[in-house]
């Protein structure tokens, strides 16, 4: 298991607890294995990750959702739903890799699932181009919507991307238009919509499949207009700000959920999704199953207007002090920004997509 460097710590003690289990030593096999001594280093790495995860700062939790060893997409597509069948190519260009979807059951009823996908080994990581769709992805992704739609199958996405992909090839072909139709797709569906962040949810990238009905967020994972790396950049014109700017854009499943950004979060298992990600799929799959039988009493003017209304109020109920900007110059404002005392960067960049989405509406 790959360890993050806040975790050097557990990782001494699972390597020591796994020498402990290990039925041989340099003189051959153990006649007894010390069942207290396992026991007692059980228990501290316990304590161990109670007390580092504990005391997670924006910047830590961004490390843990890029965690090498988390579940992607394609692993929970694999054990949370049942009849998977892949679905390629958006009819126009080609097949985005990024992007994983098709028709699939869950406990018997049938779903739509779009998986955006990492990949979890450098062959596998740039097939997928590291979860960084382009538009003949999004363009796919507003097909099979649609289809679903005409069947009035629920939609599920997994989100988990950097952002969309910023190529030179990509922007010729219309990036931001598909994000822009991707975002008015979903907007505009009939049929129910679920999205769970279960890494990395960035930007323009992640906010087009992630318009949804409901938004859920894992426990350790962030959702941003901007990566703290990009932000650290612009404000300070310098990247090693990564961290302060993860703190100051309050970009956590918590702080989004405190703010009404998002709709719910997913506890995790003790030491991230990674240490027992089967755990963490069979917890999924039943919030997901649970908010398609809450779906299948409602109407489709219901469910499109419960998407509507939740997009045009995005940032109405913030607190004051974090949208509040009197008595701020002209001339100071990238200083007070720059101060950490305000939330102005990540509340400013949902702000602008709500609006962009109640034009879209209007």
């Amino acid at each position: 298991m790959h360890y993050l460097d806040f975790e050097k710590d557990l990782e001494q003690l699972d390597k020591s607890l796994e020498e402990l289990k290990h039925p041989f030593n340099e003189e051959g096999v153990l006649s007894t294995i010390d069942n207290t001594q396992i026991h007692e280093l059980e228990r501290k790495i316990k304590t161990k990750i109670d007390e580092i995860y504990s005391n997670l700062d924006g910047w830590k939790k961004t490390k843990i959702a890029r965690h090498e060893s988390r579940p992607k997409a394609e692993f929970y597509i694999s054990l949370i739903f049942e009849d998977f069948q892949q679905i390629s190519g958006d009819r126009n260009f080609g097949d985005d890799e990024a992007a994983i979807t098709g028709f699939a059951k869950i406990n018997g009823e049938s779903v739509l699932v779009i998986g955006q996908e990492k990949g979890n080994d450098t062959q596998s990581r740039i097939k997928r181009n590291f979860g960084m769709m382009r538009p003949e992805g999004y363009r796919k992704c507003i097909r099979l919507m649609k289809l679903a739609e005409n069947y009035n199958i629920p939609v599920i996405t997994f989100i988990d991307t950097p952002g969309a992909y910023p190529g030179k090839g990509a922007e010729e072909r219309g990036q931001a238009e598909a994000i822009a139709q991707s975002i008015s797709c979903c907007l505009s569906l009939k049929v129910p919509i679920i999205s769970i962040v279960i890494g990395e949810g960035g930007s323009g990238g992640a906010i087009a499949l992630a318009t949804s009905n409901k938004v859920l967020m894992l426990e350790h994972s962030i959702y941003s207009v901007i990566s703290p790396e990009g932000c650290a950049s612009i404000l300070w014109k310098d990247a090693t700000k990564s961290k302060d700017a993860a703190v100051a854009m309050h970009l956590t499943a918590q702080d989004l959920h405190k703010y009404n950004i998002i709709d719910g979060i997913l506890n995790e298992p003790l030491g991230g999704a990674h240490r027992n990600p089967d755990l963490m799929s069979n917890d999924i799959k039943q919030v997901i199953f649970n908010h398609i039988q809450f779906y299948k009493g409602k109407s489709s003017k219901e469910i499109l207007d419960e998407r509507t209304n939740k997009f045009k109020n995005v940032g109405n109920n913030l607190p004051a002090d974090i949208v509040s900007f009197e008595n701020i110059s002209q001339s100071n404002i990238k200083s007070y920004i720059t101060q950490n005392k305000k939330l102005a960067y990540i509340i400013s960049g949902f702000i602008v997509i709500s609006i962009f989405s109640f034009l879209l509406l209007n």
